[in-house]
């Protein structure tokens, strides 16, 4: 081979490339991870009524790391995606030195028991809030079904002027409502949209006419409805 004046130079030859790519490599290396190339920026856009700027601030001075190349699009997303109220946190780069970030808040739907809160979109999420809400009470995983029935019991409910209080589904899918005048409804399992909208219908009809208290109506009937009236007495036998 050391005779073979061709296979020596072939040899030379990519001999010399490798050292061109990896003189390219090392020079690509350098400028990505160099300070030459700093993010100079942070912009920091959405509609943020519960997120307040130091929390934003704190993320972005203690948690964001590297250059405009290097820095980690996913980790920095994930630490935005850290604060209580933060639903979803969009970044891209904007060259030459700047992040754009979209941060998403969650909107408060209903409480989940004592722990967290339930957003617009179903998702449990940890935080505290003062707002006047419903509480929702049920199997752990059934957020968002909860959340969706809430929505479709509110709108049933409007005709009677009433709105759900406390929601409740146990683990035979059973249901019960208590309304913000204190009515509970016992709604049992099945056709719970159709009960509920019966008791909407009968509400300013008939029930609300009542001379006593309704304290809870039973919904659990194919045609009808059982009242309990706690100040009620029936009339004494002769």
């Amino acid at each position: 081979m050391w005779d073979n004046h061709r296979a020596l130079g072939a040899v030379a030859t990519c001999l010399n490339w490798l050292a061109v790519l990896a003189l390219l490599f090392a020079g690509g290396f350098y400028l990505v991870h160099s300070p030459l190339f700093p993010v100079r920026k942070i912009n920091i856009q959405g509609q943020m009524a519960r997120v307040t700027p130091v929390q934003l601030r704190y993320i972005a001075e203690n948690e964001l790391s590297g250059t405009f190349f290097t820095v980690d699009i996913d980790q920095t997303r994930a630490a935005f995606g850290k604060l209580p109220w933060v639903r979803e946190a969009q970044v891209r780069r904007r060259w030459p030195d700047q992040l754009d970030i979209m941060v998403l808040e969650h909107k408060a739907l209903a409480r989940w028991g004592e722990n967290g809160l339930i957003g617009t979109d179903g998702q449990w999420f940890d935080a505290a809030s003062d707002q006047s809400l419903p509480v929702l009470f049920g199997p752990q995983g059934s957020e968002g079904e909860m959340a969706q029935a809430l929505a479709r019991f509110s709108k049933a409910l409007e005709p009677s002027g009433l709105k759900p209080l406390r929601l409740w589904m146990n683990e035979r899918r059973a249901w019960r409502v208590e309304l913000d005048n204190g009515v509970v409804l016992e709604l049992g399992r099945g056709a719970v949209d159709e009960r509920i909208h019966r008791f909407a219908q009968n509400w300013k009809t008939t029930l609300s006419d009542l001379p006593y208290q309704v304290d809870t109506v039973d919904l659990r009937y194919p045609n009808g409805y059982a009242v309990k009236m706690p100040d009620y007495k029936a009339p004494a036998a002769k």
